[in-house]
């Protein structure tokens, strides 16, 4: 049986890591709220954009515009979107098993893939693998638009080089506070959506009715298509922020918890060890006493 100040000392220990963990718990509450909000506020936008994308691409052909060339696919691109710091469970772990997952599906099938990865978690796993064509590390914990702009131009770029003949974009979707579900998306070529020869309609689940479009569509199109990149890499961007808040505070709350019964615990052994020496204690004071009686 461990010695009474061993006990007592591993004790002390569980409850100092139980303060970290609650108030790690209780910072990662305070931004939690602020990166939801952002994220609310966006979503919105994100798919009105969609919408207003999808509603004018409808009769466009696929080989218009850069963005939306589709050409034989041999090398693919995946933007992997995780976190800079950890502490939050198997949040990162979940996207990197969801690129790896991809990763293999796509070598499979005899294509090329690269990465690029932002945030540090998925830089670190990757980065021994040689498949990393550009990272973006240490922008997770206060990004801006202007990050996901430059992350964008980049991928398109490498795109319209011929770099990569597809693009797709990985990242942990926020669902609520206790889920997180990583989704993988098509990122490049744009595509548009496909009209039906019958009745020359959009084939979408809400039918759009027809506009005129001033100046033309093919002149909205050459600037809706480069912000329609840089609204999916910053909405990824902002899901994960929310969702890396979200899973700290969960993995933080159940350290506390898992503290919580390992001093309930060591409480138990260390009453066992101090009830153990009083008892041998006493034995010696008895037996002594008999010793003299004799």
């Amino acid at each position: 049986m461990p010695s009474l100040k061993d006990v007592k000392l591993k004790i002390t220990g569980v409850k100092k890591t139980a303060q970290i963990t609650k108030a790690m718990n209780m910072v990662s509450s305070a931004r939690l709220r602020g990166a939801q909000m952002k994220m609310e506020a966006f979503r919105p936008y994100a798919g009105k954009f969609n919408e207003a994308l999808s509603t004018i691409s409808g009769n466009m052909k696929s080989g218009e515009f850069a963005l939306m060339q589709a050409r034989e696919v041999k090398t693919v691109e995946i933007i992997c979107v995780t976190s800079d710091r950890g502490l939050c469970g198997s949040f990162n772990a979940n996207i990197i098993k969801k690129t790896e997952k991809m990763i293999n599906k796509l070598e499979a099938e005899g294509k090329k893939v690269t990465l690029v990865c932002v945030g540090k978690k998925g830089n670190r796993y990757f980065r021994k693998s040689g498949k990393v064509r550009e990272k973006y590390i240490d922008i997770m914990g206060n990004f801006q638009m202007f990050n996901a702009r430059a992350i964008a131009q980049e991928v398109a770029a490498n795109f319209i080089s011929g770099g990569s003949d597809e693009v797709h974009i990985i990242y942990g979707s926020f669902i609520s506070v206790g889920r997180q579900v990583p989704t993988a998306l098509h990122f490049l070529p744009v595509k548009a959506v496909e009209t039906s020869k019958e009745e020359g309609e959009v084939n979408t689940e809400k039918q759009a009715g027809d506009y005129i479009y001033e100046p033309s569509p093919e002149e909205i199109m050459d600037v809706l298509l480069p912000l329609y990149t840089n609204v999916m890499v910053y909405n990824a961007m902002l899901e994960v922020g929310a969702s890396e808040h979200a899973a700290r505070m969960t993995a933080m709350d159940n350290a506390t918890k898992a503290c919580k019964d390992i001093i309930s615990n060591l409480t138990m052994v260390y009453n066992k060890a101090r009830q153990s020496a009083i008892t041998g204690e006493l034995m010696d004071i008895v037996g002594g006493a008999e010793a003299l009686k004799g």
